[in-house]
């Protein structure tokens, strides 16, 4: 069993900075991929971004490509979610998810831990 505990969003200004932190229990942490989601009112939950096990493939989606960074480290069980030039468009709450995996799905409902959420606001 993998818990997920999320942290560091707060409300920043467009062009700001911050950084996630998804801190997990659970001995096979090192074993699952790692994905950040996020949910906006009125609107589903996307993908952010994943990286797996190895920590040697991420994938990201368009709207945040060469602004956010996936990265994990083994030895603290916590992956973080570096996100720079951010804009009012990115606030929502963040979730932190893993999943027993080699690759790096996109589906939401194919991960099966899940944080519960950490709100991001960039304000205009």
């Amino acid at each position: 069993q993998v818990q997920l505990v999320e942290s560091g969003g707060g409300l920043v200004q467009a062009g700001g900075s911050l950084r996630l932190s998804c801190a997990a229990s659970g001995r096979t942490f090192s074993r699952y991929t790692m994905g950040w989601f996020r949910q906006a009112p009125g609107k589903e939950r996307e993908f952010v971004t994943g990286i797996n096990w190895s920590a040697d493939s991420a994938r990201y989606a368009d709207s945040v490509k060469g602004r956010f960074t996936i990265s994990r480290d083994g030895a603290k069980n916590t992956v973080y979610l570096q996100m720079n030039s951010l804009k009012p468009e990115d606030t929502a709450i963040y979730y932190c998810a893993g999943v027993s995996s080699w690759t790096v799905p996109l589906g939401y409902n194919e991960y099966h831990h899940w944080g519960q959420g950490t709100q991001v606001t960039v304000s205009s």
